[in-house]
C-alpha cells in the first residue's frame, strides 16, 4: 500500500507562478547551504551506508516509491556545517540524494555499504568516479550468499550483504557517487549522492593574501561585519581548491535528476509480487523496462519547486533532507557545486549574472601562462549539468552597472534618518570597500544615489525608471514585501522601538523629525515577514521549459530563487 503522503495533496496552482518572488518574501526563512556528514577532519575516515527503499513526497501530493542511500544502523556521523542543526533522529537510513560525504584532501576514505534493498532488487554497489578505488571483492570462487560479488563495473553487495570500498581523496572539489549496478534502473530509483573533498590549503590563510580573487575581492567570509547583524559561517572551507583565487563567501550544492514514475511503479509492483523470494533463484529478480523514458518529475536535491524552498531537514520530507534556496549579500562570491545525476543534460540558468567555472570533476581550470596566480574557467550564461559530471563555479552579484542605486541611499533625506546619509568612496576597482561595517559595503559607487523610483515614499530620491503602485491598492492592502533596496532602513521602519504606523515618533522616543517608518505603509510586514528575509529575488531554473513543471503543471520542477539580501539582514542558513 502506498503510504499516506505527509503533504496536503492540493497542488500549488498557477497563481504561485505569478507570486513566486513575493511568496519568498512572505514565508518563513529557509536558506540553503551544503549540508552533509563527516567522519573526521583528519586521518582515515569510515562511512557506514545502507541502500534501502521508501517513498519521496512530491508537490502534487504524490509519494513515489524510490531507493536511496542512507546511514547504516549504529553509524553516527558528524553533521556539517556545524552551524546547521542535524535532523531529528540523526542521519536517515534512506534519503535522496544520498548523504553528502565531506572529506579532506589526502584522507583515506572507507565506505561500507549494506544492501538493505528488497531481495528482488538484487545486488547493489557504489561507484566513485575519479578516485582509485579498492574493494573487498574475493577471488571468483563459489560465493557464500552474503559475500560481495564482482559485478560488471565494481564489487557489489548481495541482498542483505555488505561490500567495502577504499580510496584516497586525491582531488579537491565536488564529485558524484552513484550505483554501479544496473544504472539505468538503480540511479533512476535514487541511488546517487555527492562527495565533497575540501582542499588542504583551503584554510583562512589562503584567502587573506595580497592576491585578489576573480573579481578583485580580497575580503572573504559570511560573518556579516555590520554591527548588530552578526552571521555564522556556513562554509565547509575557505577555498574550493588549493588556489587562492578559488576563495569564496558562501556555497551551495545542487544535484539535478529526473524521475519517470512509470519505472518506479513497475519496480514497486514487481517487488511486491516477489516478496519472500530467495536471492539468485529463478524469478527472483526485477524485469523493469527503463525505455522509453518519459520523466514527469524534475528534481534538484531530491525535491521539486516549491518544496525545495523549504528548510533543510524539514519534517515533511523525511527522505529528502536537502533543499535548494540560495541567498547572498551583494559583493559576495557564491560557490555553486553542481552535479548532473540523471540521464538528461539540464541547462541551468542563473539569472542576474554569468557563472565563472572553476573546475570540473575536481580538475581546476588553470591559466596555461600563469597557473600559480590565474584561473582560466569560462563564463557561462547557462551552466551545463551533464549526466555524471560535476562542476564548481563562482556566482557574483553587486548591482554594478544597473544604472540605479540598488541600495536606495538618499543623502538629502530630511527625516533625521542617519542611515540614509551613507557615502560611497570607490576603491581602485570602483567599489565602496573602505569600511567593512558600512551597510553599503561593496556598493558600485558609479550608481550611488541614482534613484530607482519615479514617485517614491520614505527616504528614497525621486526620478528613477520604476513606478511603484500606490501602496493602498496593493493586493495585501498596506503591506508589501519590504525590500531593503527602497532605502537602507526600509524594512526596519515598523520594527523600531516606540514606533507604529500613523504615529509621529522617530523610533527613539522623541517626536522631532518624524521617522520614515511612521507612515500608513508598513514595509516590514511584521505579520508575515521574518525580519531576515527581504531582497531581490532572481529565478534560477532549467532553460528547458518542460523541466520547470511538475507532472506538466507549471510552476514546479527545476526552479529556485536566488535572494540577494541587503547587509542589514543576517542570513541564517541554519533555518
Amino acid at each position: 500500500m502506498k503510504p499516506t503522503n505527509m503533504k496536503n495533496a492540493t497542488f500549488k496552482n498557477l497563481f504561485l507562478a505569478l507570486m513566486v518572488a513575493i511568496t519568498l518574501l512572505l514565508t518563513a526563512a529557509s536558506f540553503a547551504a551544503t549540508p552533509g556528514i563527516s567522519a573526521g577532519a583528519s586521518g582515515p575516515v569510515t562511512f557506514s551506508l545502507t541502500a534501502q527503499d521508501s517513498y519521496l513526497n512530491q508537490p502534487d501530493g504524490e509519494a513515489v516509491y524510490s531507493w536511496g542511500y542512507g546511514c547504516a544502523s549504529g553509524f553516527s556521523p558528524t553533521f556539517l556545517p556545524a552551524a546547521i542543526a542535524p535532523p531529528p533522529g540523526g542521519c536517515p537510513t534512506m534519503q535522496v540524494p544520498g548523504p553528502t560525504l565531506i572529506v579532506t584532501e589526502g584522507q583515506v576514505v572507507t565506505v561500507t555499504l549494506l544492501n538493505g534493498l528488497p531481495t528482488a532488487a538484487g545486488n547493489t554497489s557504489i561507484l566513485f568516479p575519479g578516485f582509485n578505488v579498492t574493494t573487498t571483492c574475493p577471488a571468483p570462487t563459489t560465493p557464500t550468499p552474503l559475500a560481495p560479488q564482482q559485478g560488471l563495473l565494481t564489487c557489489e553487495a548481495a541482498p542483505g550483504g555488505t561490500v567495502t570500498y577504499t580510496f584516497t581523496a586525491s582531488a579537491p572539489g565536488t564529485h558524484a557517487y552513484y550505483s554501479g549496478t544496473q544504472g539505468d534502473l538503480q540511479i533512476e530509483m535514487g541511488l546517487y549522492g555527492a562527495v565533497i573533498v575540501l582542499p588542504t590549503a583551503g584554510g583562512p590563510s589562503s584567502c587573506n593574501t595580497t592576491l585578489t580573487n576573480l573579481y578583485g575581492k580580497t575580503d572573504y567570509g559570511t560573518q556579516n561585519h555590520v554591527a548588530g547583524f552578526p552571521e555564522s559561517d556556513f562554509r565547509l572551507a575557505h577555498a574550493a581548491y588549493d588556489h587562492p583565487k578559488s576563495c569564496y563567501d558562501r556555497e551551495y550544492l545542487f544535484q539535478w535528476a529526473e524521475m519517470d514514475t512509470r519505472i518506479h511503479r513497475q519496480a514497486l509492483a514487481q517487488v511486491q509480487a516477489r516478496a519472500g523470494c530467495t536471492a539468485g533463484t529463478m524469478g527472483c529478480s526485477l524485469d523493469v523496462q527503463t525505455e522509453p523514458y518519459h520523466p514527469a518529475y524534475f528534481l534538484i536535491n531530491g525535491r521539486s519547486m516549491p518544496d525545495l524552498m523549504d528548510p533543510n531537514y524539514a519534517g515533511e520530507y523525511p527522505h529528502q533532507p536537502y533543499n535548494g534556496n540560495p541567498h547572498m549579500h551583494p559583493g559576495e562570491l557564491t560557490l555553486i557545486r553542481t552535479i548532473g545525476q540523471g540521464r538528461w543534460q539540464h541547462p541551468f540558468h542563473e539569472h542576474a549574472n554569468h557563472v565563472r567555472i572553476l573546475g570540473r570533476d575536481g580538475n581546476l581550470v588553470l591559466s596555461p601562462t600563469n597557473p600559480a596566480t590565474s584561473l582560466a574557467g569560462i563564463l557561462m550564461f547557462n551552466t551545463d549539468t551533464t549526466p555524471g559530471e560535476a562542476f564548481d563555479g563562482i556566482f557574483y552579484f553587486s548591482g554594478r552597472g544597473l544604472n540605479w542605486d540598488a541600495y536606495g541611499h538618499h543623502p538629502g533625506s530630511s527625516t533625521g534618518d542617519t542611515l540614509a546619509t551613507l557615502s560611497c568612496t570607490p576603491d581602485a576597482n570602483g567599489y565602496n570597500t573602505g569600511t567593512t561595517t558600512a551597510l553599503n559595503y561593496y556598493e558600485w559607487c558609479q550608481d550611488h544615489n541614482k534613484p530607482v523610483q519615479v514617485n517614491p515614499f520614505g527616504d528614497v530620491a525621486a526620478g528613477g525608471p520604476a513606478t511603484l503602485p500606490d501602496p493602498n491598492v496593493f493586493t495585501n492592502g498596506q503591506w508589501y514585501g519590504g525590500t531593503p533596496y527602497f532605502g537602507p532602513d526600509a524594512s526596519l521602519r515598523a520594527a523600531m522601538p516606540g514606533c507604529s504606523p500613523g504615529t509621529a515618533s522617530n523610533g527613539t522616543g522623541t517626536t522631532a523629525a518624524p521617522y520614515p517608518n511612521c507612515t500608513t505603509l508598513n514595509p516590514a510586514n511584521t505579520q508575515a515577514n521574518p525580519a531576515n528575509e527581504r531582497g531581490w529575488a532572481f529565478m534560477w531554473h532549467s532553460h528547458n521549459e518542460r523541466e520547470i513543471t511538475t507532472n506538466n503543471v507549471f510552476p514546479g520542477g527545476m526552479l529556485m530563487m536566488m535572494l540577494v539580501d541587503s547587509r542589514e539582514f543576517a542570513i541564517d542558513e541554519g533555518l
